[in-house]
């Protein structure tokens, strides 16, 4: 059992060092794949596309999926983004093999909150918004987001046109605070967008890099394609957002070093762990 283990952490190594990437490794070259697992599509085997990774470079802090201490919740919560109204679970939950090992539920699901942090995710439930379902990559660390805006409920929560591509832009420019809303039709593999947001005394500082190879141009395999495909464009433009965060403020007393150290220690103890 320690042999195959060990092999799989050299081989997650060895890729880890050629891929052109910085902060992930590609789901798609370990065997796994850059769309979600959708339950019950028609036809069967359709997928949403992880359209947002936060990178593995980012602030250990931020990397966190927690409410506090400037973690991820915390970071969404920055650009309106709330856990599920009242906690409940509404709609099916998707799955996502980012390694190629086994497939693995979403942790949860955000949603637009219209500035309000509390009960302000049950309005998108209803009317419809911005959400996202995301998931960690257990060899690297990054978050890995499938990103859209849907339609109300009475539609059947199903994705407006383009929705994929306007939901991720939407994320974009919200975590940069950029002025208007990016036109998705001028965006590139070269695209680069920096800014910040600040949420409970934390300031996070957001690079963002649009990336392609990930993901194909195309409605192949893609939920809701028959709402999403707009104006003779197929259903996602193939690009994915790469963020970077750096948390440039803190509240009094919280020491970044601090963070990381925990964080390290967090990381070596589950590799000992994995290894026993």
């Amino acid at each position: 059992m320690l042999h195959w283990l060990l092999l799989a952490h050299v081989s997650a190594a060895l890729l880890a060092r050629d891929s052109p990437y910085s902060g992930f490794n590609d789901p798609n070259v370990l065997g796994g794949s850059m769309l979600t697992i959708v339950n019950n599509t028609y036809p069967p085997g359709l997928g949403e596309p992880l359209n947002v990774i936060l990178s593995a470079d980012s602030d250990p802090a931020v990397l966190k999926d927690s409410l506090y201490d400037g973690g991820f919740q915390n970071y969404m919560l920055s650009v309106h983004l709330s856990t599920q109204c009242l906690g409940a679970q509404f709609g099916s939950t998707q799955e996502a093999n980012l390694d190629g090992h086994t497939n693995v539920t979403e942790i949860q699901t955000l949603r637009q909150n219209y500035g309000d942090p509390y009960i302000g995710s049950c309005r998108e439930t209803f009317e419809g918004g911005q959400h996202l379902r995301y998931w960690k990559q257990n060899d690297t660390g990054a978050i890995f987001m499938a990103v859209s805006v849907e339609m109300e409920l009475i539609k059947g929560h199903d994705i407006i046109p383009n929705g994929y591509n306007v939901g991720r832009d939407f994320l974009v420019g919200n975590v940069t605070s950029l002025p208007a809303p990016l036109d998705g039709r001028n965006l590139t593999n070269t695209s680069t967008f920096v800014g910040s947001t600040r949420y409970r005394n934390y300031t996070y500082n957001t690079e963002v890099r649009y990336v392609g190879g990930l993901l194909s141009n195309s409605s192949a395999d893609i939920n809701h394609y028959l709402t999403v495909e707009e104006d003779g464009m197929p259903a996602i433009d193939g690009l994915v957002a790469v963020f970077t965060v750096s948390i440039t403020d803190r509240p009094k007393g919280v020491s970044a070093a601090g963070r990381a150290g925990a964080s390290a220690l967090v990381a070596a103890a589950a590799l000992v762990a994995a290894l026993v």
